[in-house]
């Protein structure tokens, strides 16, 4: 599946970095940030090894979810409150601040679409390809 890239800009750092979006409808999946470097977590609702006991995807992304991801290759945690962050200074990016960006490079924007304006919608955001999926962790 090719993934349309475009250039965002990070407001602390004023380095631009390659992003696109995933609609997490269309995708069958819940998504988090990792809290330390901002990877995106796809949990694909249909994976045929999600443990029993969490309750997933019923139960989204819950804290008894979460303790049962594994930790991000960094050793930060997946969390939705986690947020995406610049690849060069790790700043979270802003929601808000990213509507300039987003919307100028999405081409159903002529059309009226319109940014969400929050990094826990139905849109999430892959900042240069950084990505984890079905992290849960091993059964004992």
């Amino acid at each position: 599946m090719t993934r349309e890239q475009n250039r965002g800009e990070c407001a602390s750092c004023g380095r631009s970095f390659d992003y696109y979006l995933v609609h997490n409808g269309f995708n069958a999946s819940h998504y988090a940030y990792c809290d330390r470097c901002g990877r995106t977590l796809f949990l694909d609702i249909y994976y045929d090894r999600i443990p029993e006991e969490s309750g997933f995807p019923a139960e989204g992304l819950s804290p008894h979810v979460q303790a049962l991801l594994a930790p991000c290759e960094c050793g930060g945690r997946f969390a939705p409150t986690a947020r995406p962050r610049c690849p060069h200074c790790q700043a979270e990016l802003s929601a808000e601040g990213a509507r300039s960006y987003l919307e100028a490079n999405a081409s159903g924007t002529a059309q009226g679409w319109r940014w969400q304006g929050n990094w826990a919608g139905i849109y999430c955001i892959v900042i240069e390809d950084r990505t984890a999926e079905d992290a849960w962790q091993p059964s004992a």
